[in-house]
């Protein structure tokens, strides 16, 4: 008894429709960064666990998707393992391989590997899929693509600042409104200092950053199950619940960060400062804040944290990122900083589509369908279709002689915006009568005209042509 095919949960097909406005959001990330000096890379799908382990925190070794080694992956393994029910252990003499969580530790990978033929700093832009364990829910999947654009090789804070620039330029182009929300490891690593728990600086980040979703309440509770004395957690309540405009925040982090002697809160203050300083002059950005709850969880950053949240959509962040001082450490190439920020393309599209801004034109992917009224009529096509689509237009001829509503409403279904006629007539005549299929009109021309009329008019025609 045959069974309907399934996908596994957390991913999905994607239909025509959806990827051309996916490639959408791809080629206006492309454009931009393409505008900032970066450059295209990939990097395989799998990498080796040792690349990835112990990069990503606790929690995120957690969500590695593993891959059995090939062949008879158990005759290696002691019986006694195999019957001690402890699938960690186990796991890691079967599995040598896993499935890339985020496209930064791979980057960092690469560098090391391929570090005598790169120029620094090194500008790279990605656009792949990752794959995590988690538990798919609205706007979370466990295959996603992320859109990263990093800067490796270079400590100054201008890498930052351009980066936000890229961010706001992004969504202005998509239509998004946002509202960046920047930090600092520093200033959290000063505020773990001054309420006496440095030692829980791991804890704090992961816990704090789930406030949005689990609220204060329960990130007390969380820190106090960690192990954070309530002398602690009573202390960094007046951090978090800090209020007034970026500069007084900052303000009251230098005052604070001077009377608990934290060296390290007052670099993260002064890193912030300059940024927000280089900031003033760009009065186009999107909306910057301050915000002493982010903390992103992964493990490597270091410096400045970034995430951005659309103002009018409820959804997580769909960018996020920040500074890593020595992530290529890990792999033998010590004191290299860098600095990116990734695109969640899935959330960025969910977002495009519950605020329904996508073009209509997003689904066009053929300019002209010319009718086919048989054998003779066919050769004469063909070379009017091909000398059409060398001068760039997209041009289908359909493949059967049907009746004519079936072949317009073909064209109708697929959102082709218009239909070419040659029939015997326009044969002899040069002609091709042109229907416009949104407007019901017919109109003839000659091929030079039309060829004119369809480039000229191409953004009209199929606007996210590439």
């Amino acid at each position: 008894m045959s069974t309907t095919p399934s996908i596994p949960k957390g991913m999905r097909d994607y239909s025509p429709e959806v990827m051309l406005k996916r490639n959408f959001i791809y080629n206006t990330l492309k454009e931009v960064f393409r505008r900032y000096g970066y450059q295209p890379l990939e990097t395989p799908a799998m990498e080796n666990l040792s690349t990835l382990m112990g990069k990503y925190g606790e929690e995120g070794d957690k969500l590695l998707f593993k891959v059995l080694n090939s062949g008879d992956f158990l005759s290696k393994v002691p019986p006694a393992d195999l019957s001690s029910g402890g699938s960690t252990k186990l796991s890691n003499k079967i599995s040598e391989k896993g499935l890339r969580y985020d496209l930064t530790v791979p980057f960092a990978r690469y560098v090391v590997q391929h570090r005598d033929g790169l120029t620094f700093p090194f500008k790279r832009y990605q656009i792949q899929p990752v794959w995590r364990a988690d538990r798919p829910q609205k706007g979370r999947y466990r295959e996603f693509v992320q859109c990263d654009v990093d800067v490796i090789g270079s400590n100054s804070l201008l890498n930052e600042v351009e980066l936000l620039k890229i961010v706001s330029e992004v969504y202005k182009r998509l239509n998004i409104r946002v509202r960046i929300h920047i930090n600092n490891r520093k200033v959290l690593a000063g505020i773990a200092e001054i309420i006496g728990a440095e030692e829980h600086l791991t804890d704090i980040t992961v816990a704090i950053d789930k406030m949005d979703k689990i609220g204060l309440e329960s990130v007390n509770a969380e820190l106090k199950e960690k192990g954070l004395s309530p002398v602690s957690i009573q202390k960094l309540q007046p951090v978090l619940a800090l209020e007034g405009d970026n500069a007084e925040k900052l303000r009251c982090l230098q005052e604070l960060f001077t009377n608990g002697s934290s060296a390290t809160g007052l670099l993260g203050v002064e890193e912030l400062r300059l940024v927000f300083d280089y900031l003033q002059d760009m009065p186009t950005l999107s909306e910057i804040k301050l915000d002493l709850t982010l903390a992103r969880g992964l493990s490597y950053y270091t410096g400045a944290i970034f995430e951005v949240k659309a103002l009018d959509v409820e959804m997580g962040s769909i960018t996020g990122g920040g500074r890593y001082d020595d992530l290529t450490g890990i792999f033998g190439l010590p004191g290299v900083s860098g600095v990116g920020i990734s695109f969640g393309a899935d959330r960025i599209f969910d977002v495009m589509e519950q605020l329904n801004i996508f073009s209509t034109k997003a689904n066009i992917t053929t300019q002209l369908l010319l009718v086919n009224f048989g054998k003779e009529g066919e050769r004469h096509s063909l070379k009017i279709a091909d000398e059409l689509r060398a001068a760039g237009i997209s041009v289908e001829l359909y493949p059967e002689a049907e009746k004519l509503k079936k072949q317009i409403a073909y064209a109708d279904k697929k959102g082709i915006p218009y239909v070419g006629l040659i029939g015997e007539n326009e044969i002899k005549s040069g002609l091709i009568s042109v229907k416009d299929m949104k407007e019901g009109s017919q109109k003839d021309y000659t091929l030079s005209d039309l060829t004119n009329q369809l480039s000229a008019g191409g953004s009209d025609f199929f606007p996210y042509q590439t």
